[in-house]
């Protein structure tokens, strides 16, 4: 269950390919250079306990780096790369990072990041120079290749935004077990997923997300073989399948709309056969999509449903789905509760907020208010999700209680939009929330009640749209953007977004595609 066994057993093997280059790094040369961070972060004086973070693109350095933290039982927080100096120096800063590791890949976000994260002691650059940084490959290059006298098992603390707008760190509650203990999503992969030393997994999404790091980090347990891509693109993802047979990959459902769009000639021309499992989550597929997936691919794609949260998690089989279609199945992790709004158990069939109990323990990092807002009276959590649970114990997702949007497996939070529109001077009161996409599931949408209404002309949707980009990752902005005279809000300041979104999906079964 550890990197380092796979080193003495089988040290040639390929532990990680980079796809665009085909570089490839054995499970030896992996076990050695994570030694050699780890040896680092003792250097520095971090231990057991300890905080770093870093923001990178999918690069050749970065399983080195998440193994090097796991080994010398720190916590590590991954940044996504899409976003803003700013909000990346929130993050560093919240979660206490004593070291922070970017790349030359991103020199502009590396070099305005300085000013905002003052307390950080060390800054290592990859791939470069910069003036505030060290070089990452000086730093670890001159450090010993033996093990740590002390690794243990670190983890993963990562973020998920909430409704006030601000990424809360998801912090788990156990660190520093002994090297190679029992897992849960190991046990799950293994069960469901027949994960096994034979995998060969295609891994297409950024890294830095949960589901990516934490299978890429799962499959390396195995002794399998991770491909990592760059980034996605369709066509590209088939002949990658071909080249290397891929046993198994996981994907969101855009993925899927993106390789459908393909031309017929194209999507069919590569052999995709030795695919075994084609996991999915982040977002539900729509059912026509999952439909024309199976007819192309046959009956492999499992679909799952969890959080960053870890606190429960739900699987279902592709012969289920087509039992259940539009399901994401039946708990594997923790039980499932649906409650109303007072709290009470609801029946089956009935719709209202998901919780999950007897699952695993979560605390919100620096945020206890919304850790006890996350549990009821019973101790049972939530993501904040609403769906409803058949007579056959299987779950349905309806609509999300936060009004979080999913675009393309993105989460992206409404109020850290609002909170920045509303500063802006021709702004009196705005609501943000998802609107259907046939691509991305979701697209952001911006209603606007501005200063005044006779400024809703002259091109005022295009200067908020790219105000919201000066400021804040592309992604979360406001694709399009409507105006309206008032927003229906209570005396109380309430306001009733649902009577604005609820126009836009009419005609939807769910308020979640």
């Amino acid at each position: 269950m550890h990197i380092r066994d796979f080193a003495k057993s089988r040290p040639d093997q390929a532990a990680v390919i980079m796809a665009s280059t085909g570089e490839t790094i054995s499970y030896k040369e992996l076990d050695e250079r994570s030694n050699r961070v780890a040896q680092y972060f003792r250097k520095l004086g971090l231990k057991v306990g300890d905080h770093i973070a870093f923001l990178l693109e999918n690069n050749n350095r970065f399983h080195e780096l998440l193994w090097g933290a796991q080994r010398a039982g720190l916590y590590y927080t991954a940044i996504s790369s899409r976003l803003s100096a700013e909000e990346a120096a929130y993050i560093v800063n919240d979660c206490g990072a004593q070291l922070f590791i970017t790349s030359d890949y991103k020199r502009e976000l590396a070099r305005d990041i300085l000013p905002h994260i003052p307390n950080t002691k060390t800054r290592l650059l990859m791939g470069g120079e910069l003036d505030g940084y060290l070089s990452y490959e000086a730093e670890i290059g001159a450090m010993p290749s033996e093990p740590l006298l002390d690794e243990c098992e670190g983890t993963d603390m990562l973020y998920s935004s909430g409704t006030t707008g601000k990424p809360k760190g998801v912090k788990p509650t156990e660190i520093g077990n002994p090297i190679g203990a029992d897992d849960n999503l190991y046990n799950v992969l293994r069960g469901l997923y027949g994960f096994d030393d034979t995998v060969i997994y295609l891994s297409p999404a950024p890294l830095y997300h949960a589901a990516p790091l934490r299978y890429n980090m799962r499959v390396q347990r195995f002794g399998g073989t991770v491909v990592v891509m760059d980034h996605f693109d369709p066509e590209w993802y088939l002949q990658l399948v071909e080249k290397y047979q891929i046993t198994h990959s996981q994907l969101v459902p855009t993925m899927f709309v993106r390789m459908l769009k393909l031309p017929e000639e194209v999507r069919l021309k590569y052999d995709v056969s030795s695919l075994k499992f084609a996991i999915h989550a982040a977002a539900p597929c729509p059912i026509e999509v999952k439909k024309q997936m199976f007819a192309w691919w046959g009956p492999i794609l499992f679909e799952y449903y969890g959080g960053t949260e870890g606190n429960g998690y739900c699987s279902i089989s592709p012969e289920e789905w087509l039992n259940h279609p539009g399901s994401v199945g039946k708990p594997v992790i923790g039980n499932l509760h649906i409650v109303d709004e007072d709290g009470t158990e609801l029946p089956t069939g009935e719709t209202g907020v998901i919780y999950y109990s007897d699952g695993k323990d979560f605390v919100y990092h620096n945020d206890p208010e919304r850790t006890k807002e996350s549990y009821n009276d019973k101790g049972w959590s939530t993501l904040g999700d609403v769906g409803r649970i058949d007579d056959d114990g299987f779950l349905y997702l309806t609509d999300r209680k936060s009004f979080m949007i999913i675009s393309g497996g993105v989460n992206i939070y409404p109020q850290e939009v609002e909170d920045l529109l509303v500063t802006h001077p021709k702004v009196f009161d705005v609501a943000v929330f998802g609107i259907p996409n046939a691509d991305f599931g979701e697209e952001v949408k911006a209603v606007i009640q501005p200063m005044d209404m006779k400024q809703a002309q002259n091109g005022l949707a295009d200067e908020l749209i790219q105000f919201c980009r000066d400021h804040i990752s592309h992604i979360k902005c406001p694709k399009s953007i409507d105006f309206t005279e008032e927003l229906p809000r209570h005396p109380t300041g309430k306001l009733y977004k649902r009577l604005l979104r609820d126009k836009y999906w009419e005609g939807h079964d769910s308020r979640i595609i």
